[in-house]
């Protein structure tokens, strides 16, 4: 799991020390303004942009800190006409790139959401970036941008693009909310509530990269909850923008977290690092407020401390909605250590019953809001091989040693 927890940040905005309880792995929005101005032919300095950003420095230092990092390069602020040519400076750019930063990062993303370029444009960028970067650094994973099943819309791509150069690139990248409400209020609820079809969406990526792209890598690049304090404003777009609530973002990003690996995706970046509390979409869902760790940054703390060295097994129970889930994680080095991962999608906390045959229960814990130790949970053994415990919204954890 300590591969596959990451976050979106923001170039020189982010603090290492800060954020290093949570993740150490890291997307960054790297704007190609910074290194190309107004001119898409224009000489490229690296490793400094032109606003004289060291991108080697910054890269450098994260990687010196523990992060593994990709970048998703931003072109979506240049329109497709602005391009001197988009066939030579594509693949200009991303050879220069892949040969300054490739061995400083994992990967790197050809634009984030370029909905405002039409399929065949995006398609020649594609390719001449992709083949500058493979020219450059052989070495360096090329995602593609945010892409969708079906028709390209205005903040994805369609898979059919990537379908046909399966040579250019080696991870599908795709962006989803648990939003059970679409504009105007944009209202979030927890995941695996069907009601958001978040889970059932992203099964159909997993079955179509399963079937179009064998053994090619699924990244869920930006997913996440807004949880703001202020009111929304009284006009304007976001006059019905709906907020979670703090408890609601800490819970159901941890939950999250739990069920993607599950469902067949091979790393999940949740959005965003940091926010100013404001009360618009997208504007309330950092870990942090002004850089202040809001609940969920504890929370995932506490799953990063307790699962970082398990990965995801095999599911234990998924019954139906407002019924107990329960995953089974096990040690990456020891395949005695386990621990199970219970919770309720929805509903009051109540006793379940975990089978754990000849297992010893080590200890529980529940998921915290708050910085410090973890509440923990009592278990009781009531039926040999069962294990009763309490759960609710806030996943458990226990602990098992044994087979």
């Amino acid at each position: 799991m300590r591969d596959f927890i990451g976050l979106n940040v923001h170039t020189v905005q982010f603090k290492p020390a800060l954020y290093a309880p949570v993740t150490k792995v890291l997307r960054n929005y790297h704007p190609m303004r910074w290194d190309v101005g107004e001119d898409t032919s224009a000489p490229l300095a690296f490793p400094f942009a032109k606003n004289r950003v060291n991108w080697e420095t910054l890269y450098g230092d994260w990687q010196k800190a523990g992060y593994k990092t990709h970048a998703s390069i931003l072109f979506d602020d240049i329109d497709q006409k602005d391009w001197k040519d988009i066939e030579a400076d594509a693949r200009t750019y991303g050879e220069a790139f892949a040969k300054s930063f490739g061995g400083l990062l994992d990967a790197a993303e050809i634009g984030n959401e370029p909905g405002k370029y039409d399929d065949e444009t995006y398609r020649r960028l594609f390719t001449a970036m992709a083949k500058g970067m493979r020219a450059g650094k052989p070495e360096l994973r090329i995602a593609t941008c945010a892409a969708n099943l079906g028709k390209s819309g205005r903040y994805s791509k369609s898979m059919d693009l990537f379908a046909a150069m399966p040579e250019l690139w080696d991870i599908i990248n795709i962006h989803t909310y648990a939003e059970a409400e679409p504009w105007p209020t944009w209202r979030r609820s927890y995941p695996e509530d069907p009601k958001t079809k978040w889970v059932e969406n992203i099964g159909h990526v997993v079955k179509w990269r399963d079937e179009n792209a064998k053994g090619k890598e699924l990244w869920l690049t930006e997913f996440g909850y807004d949880a703001g304090t202020k009111p929304p404003p009284p006009t304007g777009d976001f006059s019905k923008w709906m907020s979670s609530t703090e408890e609601q973002q800490a819970m159901w990003t941890v939950r999250s977290f739990l069920l993607l690996p599950r469902l067949g995706v091979d790393r999940a970046h949740l959005y965003f690092f940091n926010d100013s509390d404001e009360a618009k979409l997208h504007a309330a869902s950092g870990i942090t407020r002004n850089f202040q760790p809001k609940p969920v940054f504890h929370a995932l703390a506490w799953l990063q401390r307790s699962l970082g060295d398990y990965r995801f097994t095999r599911v234990d129970r998924e019954a139906p909605p407002g019924e107990c889930y329960s995953y089974e994680f096990t040690h990456g080095s020891d395949a005695k250590k386990r621990v199970l991962a219970a919770w309720l999608p929805a509903g009051e906390n109540r006793t379940v019953r975990l089978f754990v045959d000849t297992a010893k229960v080590i200890r529980a814990e529940r998921m915290p809001l708050s910085a410090g130790e973890a509440e923990r949970v009592a278990t009781k053994t009531e039926i040999e091989g069962y294990v009763a415990v309490e759960v609710g919204e806030h996943p458990v954890f226990i602990w098992l040693e044994g087979t």
